[in-house]
Order: structure tokens, then sequence, then C-alpha cells
């Protein structure tokens, strides 16, 4: 006899506070920019096209495209003021659209855009459909239990396993990202044989502070620590590119390999808001799906046991059709207990 058993799916709940701070850092990055970037800087001419915003195609719908350059510095300050709503957490759901208008505005209309705010305006608009789905008040909640937000016939599995995808996505494109720039990098000679950091750190425009250069000139000027101060960025960015290959256990440990070379950026070359971007980009990539950031430090010690723990995933089981009567006992997935969103 021949009976037909029932499919089913086990998803996990993607939202944690660890995606807030990803959040937070990109809203903190942009709103930095246009508080320390006054509008002439901000839309400084260019050469055949004249001072900005610059609106050509979609940058039409941009805040500062709409409003026109009379109204640039207010539109400016409004950003801000939206960007710290952001920022604080308020309601991902409400806040998740403005938020990728924002940084689509000052990617596509600014004059000199660098790469950060071109990560920052994709990378938002990645989220929007992840974040309409949140349910929390505020995303440095922990993710809601799975059987508040899955309901057996409700639409809650298409909205969780869609966060899911593009969460993936962004995984995905963040190390296409890194893939790119250490592999890229081998092809110029400077970076091959481990002196190009000797020319950035000593660059007009990006070299060293002040108050560094004895320290990056005794550094630079010695080839052991040159080399290493050149391949170790290269090493750290290839490490993330592959890291969605290894188990999630190794990618916690890389994330801060990740924090410092950024950190490394910023103090050496200026670059804080592409820092920020970056940090946060390396967040959605290493973190765990639905982890949650540790209430205290007398948490922290479990939260670090819970790292080892397997990463939360989308688990779909077709049982089919078996040529007997009788059902055989399964075994229960720990993801499956009920309603326990996995850490």
């Amino acid at each position: 006899m021949l009976t037909s058993r029932p499919s089913s799916i086990s998803v996990a709940v993607p939202w944690g506070s660890w995606l807030g701070l990803a959040r937070t850092l990109l809203a903190t990055a942009t709103a930095a920019t246009l508080v320390f970037t006054d509008v002439d800087a901000l839309f400084t001419p260019l050469l055949g096209r004249g001072p900005g915003p610059h609106c050509t195609g979609l940058s039409d719908i941009g805040a500062f495209c709409l409003a026109g350059p009379e109204h640039a510095n207010l539109v400016r300050w409004a950003c801000v003021a939206v960007l710290l709503a952001v920022a604080s957490g308020w309601r991902p759901r409400f806040t998740a659209l403005p938020h990728w208008w924002i940084a689509f505005s000052v990617s596509t209309s600014a004059s000199i855009p660098d790469g950060g705010e071109q990560v920052n305006q994709v990378l938002t608009l990645l989220l929007v459909p992840v974040l309409l789905a949140d349910p929390r008040r505020w995303h440095w909640q922990p993710s809601p239990p799975a059987d508040r937000v899955v309901r057996p016939g409700g639409r809650g599995v298409v909205l969780v396993a869609t966060a899911v995808v593009l969460l993936f996505a962004i995984r995905l494109q963040v190390a296409g990202i890194y893939f790119q720039a250490s592999v890229a990098k081998l092809s110029k000679a400077e970076w091959a044989d481990g002196t190009v950091m000797y020319y950035w750190l000593n660059h007009h425009s990006f070299g060293a502070p002040g108050w560094l250069q004895p320290v990056t000139d005794a550094l630079v000027n010695q080839p052991v620590s040159v080399a290493l101060m050149t391949w170790t960025p290269l090493a750290i960015e290839f490490a993330l590119a592959v890291s969605l290959l290894l188990r999630p256990a190794v990618r916690w440990w890389l994330l801060p390999f990740g924090v410092l070379l950024h950190v490394g950026i910023a103090v050496l070359m200026g670059l804080w808001s592409f820092s920020l971007i970056m940090i946060a980009a390396q967040v959605l990539l290493l973190v765990p799906m639905g982890a949650h950031l540790p209430d205290s430090w007398r948490t922290v010690r479990e939260w670090v046991d819970l790292r080892r723990a397997p990463e939360p995933h989308l688990v779909v089981r077709d049982v089919g059709v078996r040529p007997t009567g009788r059902r055989k006992e399964e075994p229960v997935m720990a993801d499956q207990l009920a309603g326990q969103p996995s850490p």
C-alpha cells in the first residue's frame, strides 16, 4: 500500500540585534558624511557638469534632486535626523525604506561618492524586504520566537524565507567585494612585492596623519615590516572572501580581524565613513542570522558559548511517498524544536 506523508518546513527567524548593529553602523556612516561635509563640498562642481546635486536617470528620485539645489542644506539636515532615528533602532519596518532612499540620494547625487557609499546603497536596498517583515519595535531586541512568526497556514513562512534568501544574497555580495579586492591587488607589482604601503602611507592625501608619521615611517622603511603591512590586509580580505565556505565558529574569529583592518584604514587614511560601512558589511557576512548581542557583561561568557552552535538555516523536508503503511520515526532537528530559534 502506498501512503503519502506531508512535507514540513523549518525556517530560522533571521532578525537579531546583530542585524540591528549593522543598520546602526550604515546609518551612522551616512549621517557622519552629511554632518561633517558642507553642501558646497558635497556637491562641488565637476568638469563639464557644473555644481551638484547631479540628477540624471534614476537619481532624479533622490531627495536632493527632488528638493533642488536651493534647499540642499535643509534636505541635508532632514536626512541626518532620519538617519539618527534609523541608528537608534526604532521600528525597523518603518525606517527601512527611508534609510535606503537617503543612501541612494547621497550615492547618486553627490559629486564624488566613494565605494563605501555605493556599497551602502546596495546593502540598504537588499535589507528593505528583510526589514519590512521585521515585527520588532526596536532592532536591538532579540529575534521573536519562531511560533510567533511562523504559524500554520500563514504567510510568515514566505516572509521569513524571503528574508533569509536576501540576507544570504548580501553575504554573497560582500564576499564578492572582498574577493575582487584581494585578487585584483595581486595584479599590481607593488602589492605583489610587498611595497605598496610605503607609497600609500607617504601619499599627500591618503597618507598617515602627522602624529603617526614617526611610527609609520619607521615601519615602512624596513623591508620585513612594510611587507607584513602590505600582505596582511590581502590575507584578511581573501579570508573574508572565502568565509562562506568556513564553519560558523571560524567566521566568528574572522570578525575582529576584519574590524581591525578597517579601523586601521580609518586611522591611517582618514576613511571613517567607508570603514564603518565595511564593518557593517562584515557583520552581515560573518554573524549567524538571528544572533543576539549579549545583554550585559555577565552574559558574555554564555554568548561566547552560543557562538559554537550551528548557524540558523532554512530546512525544507520533503518526505514523499513510501511503499509501506507504517510510518518510520524521523530524527528531531535542533532548530525544529517548538518555537525555539537557533542562537
